[in-house]
């Protein structure tokens, strides 16, 4: 009796889960991962100036976040790869929850800083791993040939409906708390001002990280690994580094995802560094400049999602998923035109078409994402996709970086857009070439004693 139990009970925790199954968790997944981050987008950067931090401190904090993320975007991916992409989330999980905690109630340099460090860390560790956990049980189910595009559409969709809904509440939170009888005040008056207004969004934040652990660690079932020990990992993690970027170098199609990731990562960061001063400027002041580039922000997340929804019908109507990825990309970067050719004007004709213009990058880079997305999961093997999308990732926040600085130095205008409509329309062009998608069969895994 007992070792039928025991075999049940292996059976219904190895049995791969259906696909549609599959997917409605990791839709599930993608939202609680990316909610957070959205609450906290709007109120950061005030509530760190709250707590008596500079502009440049601020500036400080913001580049430890990103320089931990970059330092650990490849080891966390290979170690995803070694221990398994359910233990690893649930770490990323575990961490943001004390980010957002020591982030909504620091009053000092060094406490805002590790919880910023912890924060990179945590989204480290969470970089492609959902979405490796998605593919790894969906091939499993259905083999390599089974449809990526539907489920990675989806949670692209959800992920930028997340951040879209994390926005609006993260924004409206402290100002609803300053209504009526000023809840808000009150709240800080009983914590001795540990909790303010400005850190609810971000201890909300906390609250669904812990949701968020304990589905990951409820519904992410996948196959057994074989015992991680600390050898193994130690040995292994490198082993899959080296091989996903060996993979980047030697596989043409692989290669034209990280290049062009980084024409994307350079189009984010010119939106990302001359939007909010445009806005500033056409609305005469920085109060509703702010506010204008909030929904703006809000806007470009729907758009990203519809895109994102639409990715599998671009894929049928350009015949392939190569070809989408090219009339995508150009349409972004024909947003980006649009945007660089009415930056000197404020005539209300221009502005509709910068509104355009800035909807459409986000409608074609959202519609581009599964597409990509799917091309590589089918070059690369299970025990290196995590890696694959750490290295793809790590290409976008570098070039984007670099860009960043490269715009930061040009003079505000029409170039900044132009060079970098033109950078984003070589991205696309890079997949006029065909061929990427009958080859299916994956570079060999490396293995890990």
């Amino acid at each position: 009796m007992t070792g039928h139990v025991t075999g049940a009970v292996t059976k219904s925790v190895t049995d791969p889960i259906g696909i549609r199954t599959a997917r409605r968790r990791y839709v599930t997944v993608c939202a609680l991962l990316w909610l957070p981050p959205g609450l906290g987008l709007a109120s950061m950067v005030l509530l760190l100036g709250e707590r008596g931090m500079s502009l440049a401190a601020v500036a400080g904090l913001f580049a430890a976040h990103s320089l931990t993320v970059a330092a650990l975007e490849l080891p966390t991916g290979g170690l995803s790869d070694v221990l398994g992409r359910r233990p690893v989330l649930a770490l990323s999980g575990a961490l943001n929850v004390v980010a957002c905690v020591l982030v909504g109630l620091g009053t000092t340099a060094w406490v805002l800083a590790a919880g910023m460090v912890l924060m990179g860390a945590a989204r480290a560790l969470a970089s492609g791993t959902a979405e490796a956990w998605y593919v790894d049980t969906v091939q499993s189910c259905s083999g390599p040939e089974a449809d990526l595009r539907t489920g990675l559409a989806r949670g692209g969709s959800a992920t930028s409906a997340a951040l879209a809904a994390g926005l609006l509440l993260g924004g409206a939170l402290p100002w609803l708390l300053g209504l009526g009888p000023d809840l808000g005040a009150r709240l800080s008056e009983a914590t001795n001002g540990s909790v303010l207004p400005l850190s609810v969004p971000m201890l909300l934040g906390a609250a669904v990280r812990v949701v968020f652990v304990c589905y990951v660690l409820a519904a992410l079932r996948e196959p057994p690994r074989p015992p991680a020990t600390l050898r193994s990992v130690l040995r292994g993690v490198p082993v899959t580094v080296l091989g996903g970027l060996r993979l980047g170098g030697r596989d043409a199609l692989v290669r034209r995802v990280l290049l062009t990731a980084g024409t994307v990562g350079s189009a984010l960061a010119t939106i990302e560094l001359l939007v909010p001063g445009r806005t500033v400027a056409l609305t005469g002041a920085t109060g509703p400049g702010t506010m204008v580039y909030a929904v703006l922000a809000c806007g470009g997340f729907v758009c990203f999602g519809v895109g994102s929804h639409l990715a599998p019908f671009a894929a049928r109507v350009a015949g392939g998923g190569e070809r989408a990825v090219l009339v995508c990309v150009a349409a972004g970067a024909g947003g980006l035109l649009l945007l660089g050719v009415t930056a000197s004007a404020t005539h209300p004709v221009t502005t509709a078409l910068a509104v355009a213009g800035f909807g459409l990058v986000y409608l074609g880079l959202g519609a581009a994402s599964p597409n990509e997305n799917d091309l590589l999961h089918r070059r690369v093997p299970s025990a290196g996709r995590a890696t694959a999308l750490s290295v793809q990732s790590l290409a976008q926040q570098l070039v984007g970086a670099l860009v960043g600085l490269l715009v930061g130095a040009l003079r505000p205008g029409p170039l900044p857009w132009l060079l970098t409509s033109a950078g984003l329309l070589a991205g696309a062009l890079l997949w006029r070439r065909r061929g990427g998608e009958r080859t299916t069969t994956s570079a060999p895994a490396p293995t890990v004693e």
